[in-house]
């Protein structure tokens, strides 16, 4: 299991007086500012977040610290982490998607077609991206028609693809 887990990312300022929108990566959005101080992807800074309202895309957030517009404009593409042991074992037939980034993807038939890559969210739904032996990257519903046994312990993603989804 991974050690910090990302909350979600700024993607750029909002008004004047340093407030930042954040695409969250939490399933209830306020919840980026939920778990205590977070810190950027290298670790070297933390910011303490208060989310202030919403936008189409996610939250709106005030981080302490940042006053004015061009320093929350500097915030964009920061990444907002916090360490796993904060956040909530997720239920059963849940997964945080950084602990799916680097499973091996298994067909039912035996075949290994490569590694977890990334989780996407386009809007319908989760996507996990993979990358074959060849160096390609695809995509599959994760779904449980689709990847029926999630297996972290033994670092597997068993997948069933519908028929022609990998020719």
């Amino acid at each position: 299991m991974v050690d910090r887990v990302c909350l979600g990312a700024v993607t750029g300022a909002h008004g004047v007086r340093g407030q930042v929108k954040v695409r969250p990566f939490t399933e209830n959005p306020d919840d980026v500012a939920a778990y205590g101080p977070v810190e950027d992807e290298s670790g070297d800074r933390r910011f303490e977040l208060q989310v202030t309202g919403r936008h189409k895309d996610g939250v709106i957030v005030r981080v302490d610290g940042v006053a004015d517009r061009d320093a929350a404009e500097a915030l964009r593409g920061t990444r907002f982490y916090v360490a796993r042991s904060v956040l909530p074992e997720p239920s059963d037939g849940e997964y945080y998607h950084a602990d799916l980034i680097g499973l091996a993807v298994v067909a039912t038939d035996g075949r290994q077609l490569g590694r977890v890559t990334a989780m996407h969210d386009f809007g319908a739904g989760d996507l996990i991206e993979y990358v074959g032996a060849d160096g390609r990257s695809q995509m599959l519903p994760f779904t449980e028609a689709v990847v029926p046994e999630v297996d972290l312990a033994g670092g597997r993603l068993l997948v069933d693809p519908p028929e022609g989804l990998l020719d």
